[in-house]
């Protein structure tokens, strides 16, 4: 593998960035040079304008061409004047000689106030100056002068000195090159050399000779490499003799560890013995567990039957219940429909009896005017008692209807909340007569869910029903508050009465099925139940219960808008 030297790279690099530098160095002192010598010349083209500017100007004032011609060719002879133009005050040129630019690029005469530098991309370069003769204190102009120099003159100038200073620069290169050289060879090559040629004769089976001595007594930092190296050479001669002192160890643990081996065997012999017989102990209670798996499921398949037959009992209670309840309905309704019938039924006996009584008198010509006016206000007031009496019945009549039927129907239909609620308490009637309860109905007039009426009906009965039973305990009275509100876009019902509420630990027991406060006083432990499959499953919805102390029971149910 092609090996680079770091000294000579490192060598490599600092000469370049040297010669960088001279290069530019050099270059800006040419710049600073060529600069300086043309601002010098610069200086002279104005000294020399005003040395021959009042000679010009008189001879182009007396019109003597060949004197200004003579002088003209005067300024040309010197070294650095590369050209002149002269021109009269319209601009055209009168005497031209050597370089100079294009009459067209110079200004007119008349433009000119002070001498104005002159340049071109050729390296011409020099002073346009006018010429104004002054007589009789008034100045006329005459027309203007041009004396170029150019780039050329000012190289002739330095080249001397560009020579000096690339010689200079070369011989100080030249310089720095040798002496870099040789301290980069005795420093650094050298020492690098000899310790790469000790390193690579390194013989790992003579740790202890393998040691670097590097000539000379500077300390630098191949020095400490060197100490470095030693140091390690030392930490593996012990690395070695400690690896040689393990691996002894390492004999003497392999062949302890055949003689455990060994023991192992003969052990693992005696434990196999003894596996074989706890294998077929093993064996024996498996089959013991197979059989009391099998008593298990035939247990679990019973288990599995009186559960079926457990939830067709349950559904039959359920169904007695609300059959119950309906019938309890109808027997509350008939005797509450009994009375206004029994007053129509006297109104139009009554009634007929008169008209009987009239018609007599009216075939036996004894009516009189006072007995038609007597028979005309009994009339009157008996068709009104009975026409009373009868719309009464009819409205018991239409609600019960509507509420027996919406508890057998699984109909969904748009209910107004307020109305539908008015009317079951209508058909509850009969049953609340004894305690009179006061309720409290908050909600809105236009409010409409979509849902099951039957199942609606049901829940407010059951919770109309368990207040008057249990919170009132039949005998009491007392409010029932109803409120209704949108929240999140549901209804949300909140019932509650003003009862004697139930425990926490009843509170908790509150919707499982046969759960009842007033087990043996006509309490089947069905109507919470009901009521919370029939809001759960019938109507989407959920429910909880909560009872603060002496402040009677409270439900919150939501309900979707609509049930569908």
């Amino acid at each position: 593998m092609q090996i680079n030297s770091l000294s000579r790279k490192l060598l490599h690099q600092v000469l370049s960035i040297y010669f960088v530098l001279t290069f530019l160095v050099t270059c800006g002192q040419v710049a600073v040079e060529y600069f300086n010598t043309k601002s010098y010349i610069t200086g002279e083209l104005e000294t020399i304008q005003k040395t021959f500017s009042a000679s010009l100007t008189r001879a182009i004032w007396e019109l003597n061409v060949q004197q200004a011609r003579t002088i003209a060719e005067g300024l040309v002879a010197m070294p650095m004047i590369e050209g002149v133009v002269i021109r009269d005050e319209s601009g055209k040129a009168m005497i031209e000689i050597g370089r100079q630019l294009t009459a067209n690029a110079l200004p007119l005469a008349e433009q000119l106030t002070a001498p104005q530098l002159q340049q071109d991309s050729h390296g011409l370069f020099g002073f346009t100056f006018p010429l104004v003769f002054e007589f009789s204190g008034r100045a006329t102009l005459l027309g203007d002068v041009t004396i170029y120099s150019s780039r050329d003159v000012v190289i002739d100038r330095i080249k001397v000195s560009l020579i000096f200073l690339v010689g200079n620069a070369l011989i100080k290169t030249l310089f720095l090159i040798f002496l870099v050289m040789m301290v980069f060879n005795r420093l650094l090559t050298q020492p690098l050399s000899e310790l790469t040629q000790q390193i690579s004769d390194l013989d790992l089976e003579d740790i202890g000779a393998a040691k670097v001595k590097l000539s000379g007594d500077e300390k630098n930092e191949l020095t400490l490499l060197e100490g470095s190296f030693n140091q390690m050479i030392d930490q593996l001669a012990e690395y070695k003799e400690g690896l040689d002192s393990t691996q002894k160890e390492l004999i003497d643990a392999n062949r302890q560890l055949d003689e455990q081996n060994l023991r192992l065997e003969q052990d693992v012999a005696k434990k196999t013995s003894t596996l074989s017989r706890t294998l077929v102990e093993v064996d024996r209670q498996k089959s013991e567990l197979e059989q009391h798996q099998a008593a298990l499921k035939l247990q679990q398949e019973e288990l599995a039957v009186s559960l079926q037959e457990l939830k067709a009992t349950q559904a039959q209670l359920v169904e007695s219940e609300k059959m119950a309840s309906l019938g309890g309905l109808v027997a509350g309704v008939a005797h509450e429909i009994n009375t206004p019938i029994g007053v129509g039924v006297t109104a139009a006996s009554y009634l007929d009896d008169r008209v009987k009584e009239l018609q007599q008198r009216f075939s036996d010509k004894t009516l009189t005017q006072s007995n038609l006016a007597e028979f005309l206000t009994d009339a009157q007031q008996s068709t009104q008692l009975l026409s009373t009496n009868l719309n009464r019945a009819a409205e018991l009549i239409a609600s019960f209807k509507q509420v027996a039927v919406d508890q057998t129907s699984e109909l969904i239909r748009d209910l107004n909340l307020k109305s539908y609620i008015n009317e079951v308490i209508k058909s509850l009637q009969p049953k609340l007569k004894r305690q009179a309860p006061r309720f409290h109905i908050n909600c809105p007039e236009t409010l409409v869910l979509h849902c099951r009426a039957g199942a609606l009906s049901q829940v407010f009965t059951n919770l109309i029903m368990n207040t008057l039973i249990h919170g009132f305990n039949d005998t009491g009275s007392g409010d029932i508050f109803i409120d209704i509100a949108m929240v999140n876009g549901q209804v949300q019902i909140i019932y509650r009465d003003s009862g004697t509420g139930v425990d926490q630990e009843s509170l908790r027991k509150l919707f499982d099925p046969f759960f009842t406060t007033r087990r043996g006083h006509g309490g089947s432990g069905l109507g919470t139940h009901i009521l919370y499959n029939l809001i759960t499953q019938s109507l989407k919805g959920s429910v909880q219960a909560t009872s603060p102390q002496g402040e009677g029971l409270s439900y919150t149910i939501t309900l979707p808008i609509s049930s569908e």
